[in-house]
């Protein structure tokens, strides 16, 4: 299990969550590829089947909620289904 980050952070301008995690080390994940990779079932079920959400490239996020395990994340375009684990956010290729 990854435990959480020391530090979490939502730059609009950049569009990007940086996550400085226990060893020091950053991440910064776009906007875009964060909503492109939305956890929750029916973004899964949408990518399963082969196709790939159409993201607006002006896509923010808007509000970050700490879920203890993970991220729950709302998007501009009202997307807010997903949790994403810790580790799950750890995986996924930053900028």
């Amino acid at each position: 299990m990854i435990p959480a980050p020391v530090s979490i952070g939502n730059s609009r301008e950049r569009q990007q969550l940086r996550l400085t995690w226990q060893d020091g080390s950053e991440q910064h994940i776009a906007h875009v590829l964060l909503r492109e990779q939305c956890p929750c079932s029916q973004c899964r079920a949408f990518r399963l089947r082969g196709m790939k959400p159409v993201v607006a490239s002006s896509l923010q996020l808007v509000e970050v909620r700490p879920q203890g395990y993970g991220l729950q994340l709302m998007f501009s375009d009202g997307h807010q289904r997903g949790i994403y684990p810790w580790a799950y956010l750890a995986g996924l290729a930053g900028d």
